[in-house]
């Protein structure tokens, strides 16, 4: 199919998601950094004068990149997942099967619009966290890269999600059941190194524990994990979430039934 074509089409596609969340921004923006500042009130001020230092930092600085990835995660997640599911529920999806874009174009254009969001809300929790935490960026390149790569793992995956929900209920199974207790479990709040050994070794088998520390080492410069791990799972997850969501569509599971 003519690039052209499709560069136009991925072109829409993500300015009619930016458009959406900047215009429910009440609902897509603020409710994350309002959430995030409770976490650091919480736990990185009241609970963390309790715990002292973590890896040779304050606890406040410590969660601060893992709750900025939170953040990021979940946001690129939610507005793929519901986006496309609200094109498939308002049947505005056939527009899209039946214009000259590629199935390729539908896909790369909603998950660019859930990594916009997941960067816009993650640059303000990050200006959040500055009011309470100090924050030097060790490493650049691996900061972004993690961030940008995270992002895109969570935004595919949320398509994925919207290709098999049937009703709006289908769409938070997954960030309650499997995406929430993940976050929680991925090394946002803790070192692994402070657990059992047997619980070290079940932490490893959480994807969210490898994007955590990789954006910890990019901004603190402590990781628990090795960082070129973290680069081969991501970009794992990326072609197989890709791939995946394209036989998907191809085939016409969830959109053609």
């Amino acid at each position: 199919m003519n690039l052209a074509l499709n560069t136009v089409a991925i072109a829409t596609v993500v300015q009619k998601e930016v458009v959406r969340v900047l215009r429910i921004w009440l609902q897509t923006i603020v409710p994350p950094a309002i959430t995030m500042t409770l976490y650091f009130i919480i736990f990185g001020n009241l609970i963390g004068r309790r715990i002292g230092t973590m890896d040779g930092f304050d606890y406040m600085s410590y969660i601060a990149p893992g709750l900025i990835m939170m953040s990021v995660i979940t946001n690129s997640y939610g507005n793929v997942v519901s986006s496309f599911f609200g094109a498939k529920f308002g049947r505005h999806i056939e527009e899209m099967l039946v214009a000259p874009m590629s199935n390729a174009a539908i896909i790369i254009g909603h998950v660019a619009g859930g990594v916009l969001r997941g960067l816009m809300v993650g640059a303000l929790v990050t200006c959040v966290a500055l009011f309470f935490t100090r924050l030097h960026v060790e490493h650049l390149l691996v900061t972004i890269s993690v961030v940008l790569l995270s992002s895109i793992v969570f935004s595919l995956a949320g398509f994925i999600n919207a290709i098999f929900a049937k009703k709006f209920d289908d769409i938070s199974i997954v960030p309650t059941f499997v995406l929430t207790p993940l976050t929680y479990l991925g090394g946002v709040f803790y070192s692994i190194s402070l657990l059992p050994e047997f619980w070290q070794n079940v932490s490893r088998a959480n994807p969210i524990l490898y994007m955590v520390n990789a954006f910890r080492y990019g901004i603190l410069g402590t990781s628990d994990i090795e960082i070129a791990t973290a680069y081969a799972i991501l970009l794992v997850f990326v072609v197989l979430l890709f791939s995946f969501s394209l036989m998907l569509m191809n085939r016409g599971v969830g959109i053609r039934e």
